[in-house]
């Protein structure tokens, strides 16, 4: 596949994994995961990727339970959590507009972004759990609005963090000359977003520093990268791509795909259809039927996020070859979930991570020698 550069740089892929903050571990199946959701658990677990040449890691938020995820602990308190048992991962706190204010969120990350030198970020959800709005009496907006939403919510992040005095007035959110102090280090945190619809990718062209996407084959992913890039070149911005993937890294390509049979043939059919009746409020909710989780198929929504059809299943030389076709498709970082969270973490940084190293220096030398 020819790369898909664009204005982006030739930088190393980063690797991020998602905080198992929420019980059940990464995927809807009673296959046994040696994950928890524990704060020790996870500190370890911290500990081990950082070692082991990731970067960056992402908490889950969630309020209430389903579809196995029975506990959870609050992703901006726990991301503080893992940044105080750490040297240099960055970890990303998901934020859910509604339930959090742009006041609140700029002041929270504010601080720990000081108590740990500028390490955290956010993630800025636009939500899709409507269950989970009624519960706990929040008003639930339709698929584009949400979007809207979440980009004033930005908006205000950005203008709190860097303004001294900062005005705004939107539909969703409005301040008079307010003034946060100490306002955030230099560089300032760093804006994460999720989403695949029409209006994620627009939002993401015109205020986000990187936007994720949902698992998808190179050739997918290359055309929401197009669409995107060419938006914010438009906008006289900038945004980096992360996409999802479920690895699933064997000795063999057998046993790889072996344990996605058993993953699948014990997936909970209760519980996935419950996910997927919710997943109607994201990709399929938007006006052009797009996004994430629009064509999912069951096998698909047994991983949260289509992390299955980013095919990062086999040999750690298959998944290395696969990741720079992601890369060559546009992808600046590689968000993973495992079964056994921290044998895995581990095993993928010992035998795929330095596989794609070499693969990038072989390329570069290539195209230093053309």
């Amino acid at each position: 596949m020819a790369a898909s550069r664009d204005d982006q740089t030739d930088a190393p892929l980063k690797f991020a994994y998602w905080v198992p903050n929420v019980s059940g571990g990464l995927v809807i199946s009673d296959i046994e995961q040696r994950t928890s959701w524990d704060i020790d658990y996870n500190i370890e677990l911290a500990r081990i990727a950082e070692a082991s040449g990731f970067e960056y890691a992402l908490s889950q938020i969630r309020f209430t339970a389903g579809y196995g995820a029975d506990n959870q602990h609050e992703s901006v308190s726990f991301s503080h959590a893992l940044l105080a048992a750490t040297e240099t991962l960055k970890v990303i706190a998901a934020i859910l507009p509604g339930p959090w204010t742009p006041a609140l969120a700029a002041k929270q990350i504010a601080t720990i972004n000081h108590l740990t030198k500028g390490r955290v970020a956010v993630n800025v959800v636009s939500g899709w759990f409507r269950g989970e709005f009624a519960a706990i009496g929040e008003p639930w907006l339709d698929h584009d609005e949400r979007y809207r939403r979440s980009e004033e919510f930005i908006r205000s992040l950005r203008g709190i963090w860097t303004e001294e005095s900062f005005t705004f007035a939107g539909d969703f959110y409005r301040f008079r000359d307010y003034s946060l102090k100490p306002k955030p280090l230099d560089p300032q945190p760093e804006i994460f977003q999720g989403g695949s619809s029409r209006a994620a990718r627009d939002m993401a062209a015109r205020v986000s520093d990187w936007y994720f996407t949902n698992g998808n084959t190179p050739e997918g992913l290359k055309a929401q990268v197009d669409d995107i890039r060419a938006k914010a070149r438009a906008n006289g911005h900038q945004v980096k791509i992360g996409v999802n993937a479920f690895a699933i890294a064997r000795e063999t390509e057998a046993e790889a795909k072996s344990t996605l049979a058993e993953i699948i043939a014990k997936a909970n059919p209760e519980a996935v259809a419950g996910f997927a009746g919710q997943v109607r409020n994201a990709g399929k909710a938007s006006p052009e039927g797009e996004g994430n989780w629009a064509k999912s198929s069951f096998e698909d929504l047994v991983q949260y996020n289509d992390g299955f059809r980013s095919d990062l299943i086999g040999t750690p030389e298959q998944i290395a070859e696969r990741i720079l076709d992601l890369k060559d498709a546009g992808a600046n970082l590689i968000l993973l979930g495992f079964l056994h969270f921290q044998e895995e973490v581990k095993f993928f940084g010992e035998r795929v991570i330095p596989l794609v190293r070499e693969l990038e220096a072989a390329r570069r030398e290539r195209v230093a020698a053309e």
